[in-house]
């Protein structure tokens, strides 16, 4: 870095560029939203809680939009490229910051394998890939070569700058909003509908409150939820972000929401009786457990063939969209940690465009690792979802600092009742940790842990000059928090035991009272004010927005 702090011409690669207007923003959420999601969720949602998914899809919705409207206010007082790793630097200083930065950089750069993996398991129905999965849905090595050269694609287009990103997404996004609001109306309208089938099979909650939990975070909802925070990240090279951030965060977040319970409802009472069976399980002997692509195949089976030709093309450019935008956040979030000095200062690296290029090959070699260990889309999703939660959690945490450090800040977006939005929005998130269950959650530790070391490199060999205090007393509450949660968890109805110590809705109540623990305790050791203020007007985009 010293050629560039010696020559003034090449300073201004640093700064990102601000280009992206409110259309942008939104669809950079909502392209994120609507992804492999839409094609699989409804089916797995109802493998797994019957007709009652649809309460899942209720409930996971609600969660995730209380997190939303945290994430509406931070994202506007502080509109940071990669928000999610910042607001908690802020907030608790080096340690918790750098903890909370690997959440959001480990869940936005696996999020591009699955969805590559998404397309390939589509691309079934062609014979030209009917070599690239096994009889089990996992990658052959055909397979997995075409799944590299998916990632490259993907990634390539990064490089072409935010403005040619976000035109290429904003592109996708229309068509992929489009697609899924199309297949409602033609399904049901020419498909036709059987409301009978809400107590077909073993009945409309063959699992009970269990069943419509587990769906929520293990079949894919909150997963197709994810994404809204897109603004958040971005939020660096926006043209006007105090006013866009939050009605790009809270707007596509809702659309999402109908968009999701409409189809699940849809693919519901369009099923025909002979696609159902004895009972709703993926175990089960209901011919539309075995679909490898759930929508194109009933479209089939109620004579709408050519809507099932559509759909497959969808299962290309759905989840490319939405691998694309999330390897664009990578780069951002990386970017962000070495702006904090957790991360080789290389991931700051811009080229002409104007984009952390390190961060993008990064993401790229690290999106190709994923496909060995979780070749299979089901596979990835439990773990990104449990990654991606804990991520969110550092948000209510920061607003909750802020709300009481830094009162009189500006807020061009203040959330109604924030007080009690805040804490909801951090039970909410340690919920769907316990949710995600203890064979998820293991191996999430295991990431965390790897990114300590990886963390703890950086600062042993000094691979960025910035060195953040770590601070390690407002911090104090976190390795209670990570090692709490896990013991819940195992000892919980969602854990390996055959007798839980804590069963079924007491998990709730004792995750609840700890979340309000740790968030008080949390709030009571943050940074003080003036430190907070500190490292706020010494960031870039501060001084940027200033000007």
């Amino acid at each position: 870095m010293a050629v560039i702090e010696e020559e003034p011409a090449q300073a201004p690669a640093r700064s990102l560029r601000r280009e992206i207007g409110l259309i942008s923003l939104l669809w950079a959420s909502m392209g994120s939203i609507i992804g492999s999601g839409w094609l699989f969720g409804a089916k797995t949602a109802l493998a797994t809680a019957g007709p009652a998914a649809i309460i899942s899809w209720v409930v996971g919705g609600g969660a995730i939009l209380i997190l939303a409207l945290v994430h509406a206010e931070l994202g506007a007082m502080y509109p940071y490229s990669g928000g999610s790793a910042r607001f908690p630097h802020f907030a608790f200083g080096g340690a918790a910051g750098a903890s909370f930065g690997w959440f959001s950089w480990l869940q936005a750069a696996t999020v591009a394998p699955i969805e590559v993996s998404a397309m390939i398991s589509y691309a079934q129905h062609y014979s030209f890939a009917s070599g690239w999965l096994d009889s089990k849905g996992l990658l052959t090595g055909s397979g997995l070569v075409i799944a590299v050269i998916l990632m490259a694609l993907v990634s390539s287009v990064n490089f072409l700058g935010i403005r040619a990103l976000a035109l290429t997404n904003s592109t996708a996004t229309w068509w992929k909003v489009g697609a899924p609001l199309a297949t409602i109306l033609l399904v049901a309208i020419l498909g036709g509908l059987h409301t009978s089938n809400f107590t077909a099979a073993d009945g409309f909650s063959p699992d009970g409150a269990h069943g419509i939990l587990a769906a929520v975070a293990t079949s894919g909802i909150i997963f197709s939820y994810l994404g809204f925070e897109q603004a958040d990240q971005l939020a660096g090279e926006s043209t006007n972000p105090k006013r866009d951030i939050p009605v790009a965060v809270i707007g596509s977040i809702i659309l999402g929401i109908i968009i999701y319970i409409a189809l699940q409802v849809v693919f519901l009472l369009a099923l025909p009786a002979s696609a159902i069976g004895s009972t709703w399980s993926e175990v089960g002997t209901g011919l539309y457990t075995a679909f490898t692509g759930p929508w194109a195949q009933l479209a089939s089976l109620v004579s709408l063939g050519w809507l099932a030709a559509i759909l497959y093309l969808d299962a290309i450019i759905s989840p490319a969209g939405t691998g694309l935008i999330y390897t664009a956040a990578s780069s951002r979030v990386s970017y962000g940690l070495s702006r904090n000095g957790y991360v080789p200062m290389a991931f700051e690296r811009l080229n002409k465009r104007g984009v952390p290029w390190v961060g993008v090959i990064v993401a790229f070699v690290i999106g190709c690792i994923c496909f060995l260990p979780f070749p299979s889309w089901q596979s990835l999703v439990g773990l990104i979802t449990s990654a991606s939660v804990l991520m969110y959690a550092g948000a209510p945490l920061s607003f909750g600092v802020f709300r009481k450090r830094l009162p009189h800040a500006e807020r061009p977006y203040r959330l109604p009742a924030g007080g009690f939005f805040a804490p909801l929005a951090f039970i909410v998130s340690n919920l769907i940790i316990l949710w995600s269950t203890w064979d998820t959650d293991w191996k999430l530790g295991v990431a965390i842990l790897l990114g300590y070391v990886i963390l703890g490199i950086n600062r042993i060999f000094k691979l960025n000059p910035h060195a953040p205090v770590l601070n390690w007393r407002a911090a104090q509450w976190l390795p209670v928090y990570l090692i709490g949660m896990g013991v819940i968890v195992y000892l919980s109805d969602y854990g390996p035991l055959k007798n839980p110590v804590i069963p079924l809705w007491w998990d709730i109540v004792v995750v609840s009272a700890f979340s309000l623990i740790i968030y008080y305790w949390a709030i009571a050791v943050a940074l003080p004010s003036e430190q907070i203020q500190a490292m706020i007007n010494e960031s870039e985009e501060s001084v940027a927005l200033a000007g």
